[in-house]
């Protein structure tokens, strides 16, 4: 049940009642915050996240902000989204891509998944601390599950399965630490996203750890997302001994946030989605049937800051002019690694060419390079 920002009273729920307040009633709060965003975009949510750490003073202050996406992949900082994900899907499909500020792995978000950040000064961050006090949380909620944190800072059920990964960003005196929680995300998705159909890429970027994930609510059917909030929040209010108000913020409020779009208008643009990404290379080939005809293509492509810097095409002779080749190179040098892109350039050099046979080779020729992508 959320109370509305119009009602001027607060009632006392179970063990929860939402508070909404305007921007200097929260952020004047001492000790302690829980903050729960109404949004599901992830730009919003890992923009406010930012936007906490850079611009609140948490020297005397815990504060921990619940928050939940629509369907969307979230890689590392320092990841390679063609080698974490099925990019292709993931468009075919309206599934978005966000790439955070903090280091680790990548995961898969949706409604069905919690978010939980908590922030602190530098001194005071302690993951494990944190961690435990979600698990105090999921066993004063069903005492007979079986869940512990592990070295990792991973969160395992049945001593199994994965239900939270974690990352953070430690700044000069501020501090994050950010984890997921599987309640009842959809593992078919999540499990096809988070498998990248991509072949011969030979990258430095940081790789993921596989590993088994379970719901939750596989386990115990019985539990919600807004269970599993609650009784996170109500643990946390008591082990930080603040009240247990979670406070309803809209992440996209420039009124209580200056400069919070721009930042979220960062993290979905191209040049941070791709173009961060480390300098990646991949090596591989494909055949083409044509004319009863098995032809073996092959493709190496060095990328740098989401562009291609080199190229190279090895197409028989015999099947397509090599200057064809050669100008379709020398076009895609410089271009993003997208296949917007690599369509447009493609098309541009296709409607110099008049030769119907040729017209349809370089057609094929073309969907499969950016079938790579």
């Amino acid at each position: 049940m959320i109370i509305q920002s119009s009602l001027k009273k607060c009632f006392q729920l179970h063990y929860r009642y939402v508070l909404k307040v305007p921007a200097a009633g929260f952020k004047c709060a001492t000790r302690g915050l829980i903050l729960q965003s109404v949004s599901q975009d992830v730009y919003q949510n890992l923009a406010l996240e930012d936007w906490i750490h850079d611009n609140m003073n948490l020297e005397n202050r815990h504060i921990l902000f619940l928050w939940r996406n629509s369907s969307t992949v979230v890689i590392g900082r320092h990841q390679n989204p063609w080698q974490e994900c099925n990019l292709r899907f993931m468009r075919q499909n309206g599934i978005k891509l966000a790439r955070r500020k903090s280091g680790g792995g990548t995961v898969y978000h949706d409604p069905g998944n919690i978010n939980l950040t908590f922030f602190t000064n530098r001194k005071k961050y302690k993951r494990m601390e944190n961690l435990k006090l979600v698990v105090g949380a999921l066993k004063a909620l069903r005492p007979q599950l079986d869940v512990e944190a592990t070295e990792r800072y991973d969160l395992l059920l049945n001593g199994i399965f994965k239900i939270s990964g974690t990352a953070a960003k430690l700044g000069r005196t501020a501090a994050y630490h950010h984890c997921t929680l599987l309640c009842s995300a959809d593992k078919f998705i999540l499990s096809t996203v988070l498998k990248s159909p991509y072949n011969g890429i030979k990258s430095n970027a940081t790789p993921s750890v596989p590993a088994l994930v379970k719901n939750l609510f596989e386990e115990e059917p019985t539990l919600t997302c807004e269970m599993l909030i609650d009784a996170i929040a109500e643990e946390y209010a008591a082990y930080h001994q603040i009240d247990n108000h979670i406070v309803e913020i809209n992440p996209a409020d420039e009124t209580e946030f200056p400069g919070i779009n721009n930042k979220a208008k960062e993290l979905q643009s191209w040049d941070w989605l791709y173009g961060k990404t480390p300098k990646f290379s991949i090596s591989t080939s494909f055949n083409i049937v044509d004319e009863q005809s098995c032809l073996e293509i092959k493709i190496n492509v060095d990328i740098k800051n989401g562009k291609i810097e080199t190229c190279n095409i090895d197409v028989p002779p015999f099947w397509l002019p090599p200057i064809m080749c050669d100008e379709l190179k020398n076009h895609l040098i410089g271009s993003k690694f997208c296949p917007k892109e690599t369509t447009a350039v493609a098309d541009a050099l296709m409607r110099t060419c008049t030769d119907y046979k040729i017209h349809g080779k370089w057609s094929l020729l073309c969907e499969n390079i950016v079938s790579l992508m």
